[in-house]
């Protein structure tokens, strides 16, 4: 699968659950009707733990320039907690986390879970939906990141 790119994005949320967030490139799109989107996360994971409780998430699809915000939130930076969502990132938060300048922002609310060997299949209902600038996207491939 390291020779497989995918679009790297960061799933965040908050609420009763807690503030938490992760990088994934396991997303995709679901349903037209209604607008649905899938998300992977490990079963151990804080932020599908949190998502449970919280019961919505954002998806924001990162640029090119975005690399630091991806390895934050892949705990490859040594930024932990809320210190991931500080605005020098470029998060915003009324309501659910969006992250600036993004490919794109979906706000979701979870419509379905199942567990598939080690990972949760989220599947969101989008509920909204953000397009940002048209800037190259960022990819992860032979465990790197990629300019698109």
């Amino acid at each position: 699968m390291s020779r497989v790119a995918g679009a790297v994005h960061v799933i965040a949320t908050d609420g009763p659950g807690g503030l938490s967030g992760a990088t994934v490139t396991a997303m995709t799109s679901v349903s037209d009707s209604p607008p649905s989107l899938l998300v992977c996360l490990n079963s151990g994971s804080r932020t599908l733990a949190a998502l449970r409780r919280n019961g919505a998430f954002t998806i924001n699809t990162l640029s090119a320039a975005q690399q630091e915000v991806a390895e934050v939130f892949a705990s490859q930076r040594g930024v932990e907690g809320e210190a991931r969502f500080a605005a020098q990132y470029g998060w915003t938060r009324q309501g659910l986390p969006l992250l600036a300048d993004a490919l794109a922002n979906f706000s979701c609310r979870l419509a379905e879970m199942t567990v598939v060997g080690s990972h949760v299949v989220l599947i969101g209902t989008v509920e909204a939906a953000e397009a940002g600038r048209e800037v190259d996207s960022l990819v992860y491939v032979r465990r790197g990141y990629r300019a698109v």
